[in-house]
């Protein structure tokens, strides 16, 4: 794999116990909880689940057995290089499950608050480089006027908030993921964080797509990776997209009372990348209510955080937020709120030219051959009855129903003004009343 994957700096693995900035009696019972639920014995395999290097492992579990809380099984697994076993005494295993009893937390080490805030610094969003190139690389498939190209660079170069704003069909969402594309280089995303010793976890595959890395073997003496701490994960820069689902709870950790463990908040597994907040306006929130939770973040790049006992703490806000509305900013924001959001960017309908074009390239994607009667036909006849509106996902709408006609009819795919006709009926409901 090529090394020269990110420009980003990597965490530096810690050298000693006192360099991960955890409490030794913290990461003691970690290694325990570990062993207990993992059911693993070996040095190499505790380093692996922590996180940590094989010598702090080893430190780790020397401690231990100074406590009496380890013992050696006196057995060497032949197929690991000759390694010692290890398994827990009785009161190993009762100070076990009283520290699973507190947090049922176990595995990697997590990362101190403090350190991931330095880690944020070195990564931040707004560090990245946009050109008109990578923005043009990342929709190449979408067909976009110059000038909009030429608000949204100089709006995602800076890591700021955007707002998209426009009818409704005309590739907002489209946009958001291409913006997500264009950023293209990778970060370090913590596994999980510790705040007053109660651990949050951040690293989530579904939001988080790991970049490939050689495993580390701990007992090779030439060290494969071991580059940078693997307390954490490099990752692409993550998205999260929510749409009308979105709640003002999600924005916060979540707690599970039965594991006594944190999860992170959304935006906190989002830092580094992208939010995006798609139908705005369709939340069971107020639009305000919603931005409104976001104008501490976007204005002093930290966000606050409540545990369960009700204590708050900062963390970094280091994210690009993206909203994006079908209904226009002045009907459901405030003058204030609106003056939050650094870019408002208006994505309308394409003129005739850029419909005809993108009429096109779906037509031959989709191999239905175009005719001139049959486009003349929608151009002259239909569009002038919505005012010639012109919406980015009518072509494939009207072409994805032809085909669906023809398939039905057992016919060749074909254009014609009667089948232009029975689409269009399907793309628009008549107001009518309905007699019950």
């Amino acid at each position: 794999m090529n090394m020269q994957v990110t420009n980003v700096i990597a965490p530096a693995q810690p050298k000693s116990l006192a360099e991960t900035g955890l409490n030794t009696v913290m990461m003691r019972d970690v290694v325990l909880k570990t062993i207990f639920r993992m059911n693993i014995d070996q040095a190499s395999d505790i380093a692996r689940q922590v996180c940590l290097p094989l010598g702090l492992a080893q430190e780790l579990i020397d401690l231990c057995r100074s406590q009496r809380l380890l013992e050696a099984t006196g057995t060497l697994h032949a197929n690991s290089g000759g390694e010692m076993g290890y398994q827990l005494t009785d009161a190993g295993k009762a100070r076990a499950l009283d520290a699973l009893a507190q947090s049922e937390y176990y595995g990697a080490m997590p990362v101190p608050l403090e350190m991931y805030r330095e880690q944020v610094k070195k990564q931040s969003i707004r560090n990245i480089q946009m050109t008109r190139q990578q923005l043009t690389g990342a929709m190449g498939h979408l067909i976009l006027p110059d000038e909009l190209l030429d608000h949204l660079g100089p709006a995602v170069g800076s890591g700021r908030s955007i707002l998209m704003y426009g009818p409704p069909g005309n590739g907002k969402s489209s946009i958001s993921n291409g913006i997500r594309d264009a950023l293209g280089d990778k970060i370090y995303v913590p596994r999980a964080i510790e705040y007053a010793g109660q651990v949050i976890t951040v690293y989530d595959p579904i939001v988080h797509s790991a970049a490939q890395s050689f495993e580390d073997d701990p007992t090779s003496l030439r060290r494969s990776s071991g580059r940078f701490d693997t307390r954490y994960v490099l990752c692409e820069r993550p998205t999260v997209i929510t749409g009308g689902e979105l709640s003002l709870d999600m924005l916060d950790l979540t707690y599970n009372p039965t594991a006594r463990t944190y999860t992170g908040s959304l935006q906190l597994k989002a830092t580094g990348g992208v939010f995006i907040i798609d139908d705005l306006g369709r939340q069971a929130e107020p639009p305000q209510k919603i931005v409104n939770r976001w104008i501490v973040p976007l204005e002093e790049s930290r966000d606050i955080l409540a545990l369960q006992s009700g204590e708050k703490f900062e963390v970094p806000f280091d994210t690009l937020v993206i909203f994006s509305t079908n209904f226009h900013p002045n009907d459901i924001f405030d003058k204030a709120a609106l003056r939050r959001i650094f870019f408002k960017i208006k994505i309308d309908g394409p003129n005739q030219e850029n419909f005809l074009k993108i009429f096109a390239m779906v037509a031959k994607k989709k191999k239905m051959p175009l005719e001139e009667k049959a486009l003349l036909h929608l151009l002259k006849v239909k569009y002038p009855t919505i005012n010639n509106e012109y919406a980015n996902y009518q072509p494939v709408f009207l072409i994805d129903q032809m085909i669906s006609i023809c398939n039905f009819e057992g016919i060749p795919y074909q254009m014609t003004p009667e089948l232009i006709d029975r689409a269009w009926a399907n793309m628009f409901v008549k107001e009518e009343k309905i007699v019950h």
